[in-house]
């Protein structure tokens, strides 16, 4: 994120018996750096606001709201697909956090807890909370992906139903149950 403004806050910095607000309104050139950096075709209106608050002795939480209009390709057709996203964005800094060890980890309850880092870059959190709240497969109204049968030249293409081993035993449990009624 070389090319995107910074808007840090340090953490000594902040008061610790009271809110600090933020409120983030990327002008266009950002907006742009930011779509390319997501992989969208544009972002039409972003705004992040909120604050950091301090939570306890020596922890912290932001909380804020995201709102954007974005726009991206539709996976089947490429058409153009606009979506506006209004997320609830949660982010808890701790002063205690279990360190990670091994290769092996179990995921904690908590997924919004992070270390507390020396400086805050709220562009950052911006960009990742908005990376989580885009679409994965956007779609056009209407539009569907066919299906495809390919196989070798004089073989019967595989359905799902071929794929599916149990399939035909209803269809043979009935048989025989109509077989035993004569």
């Amino acid at each position: 994120m070389a090319d995107l403004p910074r808007e840090t806050l340090r953490i000594a910095d902040l008061a610790n018996k009271s809110a600090t607000d933020f409120d983030l309104k990327p002008d266009a050139n950002t907006r742009a750096t930011i779509s390319d950096t997501v992989g969208l075709s544009a972002i039409r209106k972003l705004t992040f606001s909120g604050a950091i608050s301090p939570e306890g002795a020596r922890d912290w939480v932001l909380t804020g709201d995201l709102g954007a209009t974005v726009v991206q390709p539709c996976v089947v057709t490429l058409e153009p697909v606009t979506t506006r996203l209004d997320e609830k964005v949660s982010r808890r800094y701790l002063a205690d956090m279990p360190d990670v060890e091994g290769l092996e980890i179990e995921m904690p309850d908590d997924d919004t807890a992070e270390p507390i880092p020396a400086t805050l870059d709220l562009y950052a959190v911006l960009v990742e909370a908005l990376t989580l709240a885009i679409p994965m497969f956007p779609r056009v109204d209407g539009a569907a992906l066919d299906t495809i049968s390919v196989s070798e030249p004089g073989v019967t293409p595989m359905t799902d139903d071929d794929a599916k081993p149990f399939a035909g035993l209803g269809a043979l449990k009935q048989a025989l149950e109509d077989k035993e009624k004569k």
